[in-house]
């Protein structure tokens, strides 16, 4: 009887210890973006989103933009930036077909974020939690969509667009 009930305690406690790593797992989900440049651009970056709870923190360094420029920057529809001009990745990611808006508004595209403003040297950085999109799988899921930085500044007005012009870079999102 103590054999049986060492036996129960230990595979319960292997259960348990399964279901804390599942739920870590879920609440550290990551995935990244290498952006490569659009055919006549040096624009070149990483980006980073880490699913923290109901939120994702996006990260973001980019590199051979205009300097002193501000840059639309978007998740697209489709992870394809087969074209040389970034446009097979499609337009805004907007799975619940809300307006283009800025980031910060409760009622915008799940693709719409923060502009890349560049310094003297081309340079920008981003570090911001978004809650319209997710890391993990699900209508908002951000995973195997494209991202792209563009050459203009976002209006976050004109639709569907935010008159944000030609495509600089082009990354896929994946997992990891």
């Amino acid at each position: 009887m103590k054999k049986k009930r060492a036996i129960a305690l230990a595979v319960a406690a292997a259960l348990a210890v399964a279901g804390v790593a599942r739920a870590q797992a879920q609440a550290i989900a990551k995935a990244t973006a290498q952006l490569q440049p659009t055919k006549g651009s040096t624009v070149t970056g990483t980006a980073i989103f880490t699913q923290r709870g109901g939120k994702v923190l996006v990260e973001v360094k980019v590199s051979g933009l205009a300097p002193g420029a501000e840059h639309g920057f978007h998740i697209h529809e489709k992870g394809d930036c087969s074209s040389g001009d970034g446009m097979s990745a499609g337009g805004h990611f907007n799975p619940l077909s809300k307006p283009h808006a800025h980031f910060s508004t409760p009622d915008r595209h799940a693709g719409d974020m923060p502009a890349l403003k560049a310094d003297a040297s081309g340079n920008a950085s981003v570090a911001v939690e978004l809650d319209v999109i997710t890391v993990v799988d699900g209508p908002t899921g951000i995973v195997g969509r494209g991202l792209i930085v563009h050459a203009q500044p976002d209006d976050y007005k004109t639709q569907p667009t935010g008159n944000a012009g030609a495509r600089l870079a082009c990354g896929v999102i994946q997992k990891g």
